[in-house]
């Protein structure tokens, strides 16, 4: 019998007090104090230092810059440099104020996002399913996890950070509602095992893989590497499907959440299928707020047999 995966452990190792980790103890405590800040004071601050990572962020942005050409051919190149300027300033944003998800309280997280749909979670989990929550890397993707996990009992699935405290404090904020984590290498087989325990998680959908086992789809106007796995983990898990959306609003100062209808079976039948719905998702979540996306990662490093790299 395969040895079962375990989940991360959150717990406080001394470890985590070894001196080469102390300039990252001094970074979390500057992400403490801004968590503890009131959103008209931060925000305010966050725009200006999101002015230093434009000039210092060559590569990421670079990255960027090709991810939204590709995919949104007809700006110019001013609306493409508008578009990333407001990227690094939600990025900055997100980053300086999540510490408030682990040190504030249930009250003020439900106060800072405002969730509409829950109807569609209280319908799935009457009818006694998990749900895999569809949601594309946007930058405040923890913001919709915590406070989603208010409501259901929840586990995630993520890469580790190279920095062994800056992992243990990400998984301490994902894991604050009693949700838990596992690394990447648990597989697959992780997340089967809690659906079947009536764990729901968030499944991201536009992450490029790699050519193995993904099919192209469309994708605005480029097509992208698609991993269609959310069906098979939806049949065997008895799980229901539900896109997720989330942005920032910077005149309420709150992140709005909205849960959307689940998907039908039907459409994700076929692996071809079930790219183009995973893909059309992706891009609904990203017209919503498109300022908000992770513009930085490779996503369409996987191209056609046939097409150079863009990167």
């Amino acid at each position: 019998m395969a040895r079962k995966q375990k989940h991360y452990d959150p717990s406080f190792y001394i470890g985590l007090l070894h001196p080469r980790l102390w300039g990252t103890w001094i970074a979390i405590f500057i992400l403490f104090i801004f968590g503890l800040m009131p959103s008209f004071i931060r925000d305010p601050i966050t725009r200006v230092l999101a002015k230093l990572v434009l000039i210092i962020a060559k590569k990421p942005i670079s990255v960027a810059k090709i991810n939204i050409q590709q995919c949104f051919p007809a700006l110019t190149p001013n609306e493409v440099d508008a578009l990333i300027s407001e990227n690094v300033e939600s990025f900055i944003l997100v980053l300086f104020s999540q510490a408030e998800l682990l040190f504030r309280s249930n009250a003020h997280i439900k106060r800072r996002v405002q969730l509409e749909g829950l109807e569609h979670i209280q319908q799935a989990r009457a009818d006694k399913h998990p749900i895999i929550f569809i949601m594309p890397h946007v930058w405040p993707i923890e913001y919709a996890g915590i406070r989603v996990n208010l409501e259901l009992p929840m586990v995630t699935m993520v890469k580790a950070h190279r920095n062994e405290l800056f992992n243990w404090f990400s998984n301490r904020i994902r894991s604050s509602q009693g949700g838990r984590v596992y690394m990447r290498e648990a597989g697959i087989r992780a997340l089967i095992s809690e659906l079947k325990q009536d764990n729901s998680f968030f499944y991201l959908p536009d992450e490029d893989l790699g050519p193995e086992q993904s099919v192209f789809a469309p994708f605005f106007a480029t097509t992208k590497a698609t991993l269609p796995v959310v069906g098979r983990l939806a049949k065997v898990g008895n799980a229901k499907v539900l896109p997720v959306k989330i942005g920032y609003d910077k005149q309420a100062r709150v992140f709005k959440t909205t849960i959307l209808p689940p998907l039908a079976a039907d459409n994700m039948v076929s692996k071809e299928d079930e790219s183009l719905v995973l893909n059309q998702i992706v891009e609904q979540v990203i017209k919503a707020y498109p300022e908000q996306y992770m513009w930085f990662l490779k996503i369409l490093k996987t191209r056609p047999e046939g097409e150079p790299p863009i990167y």
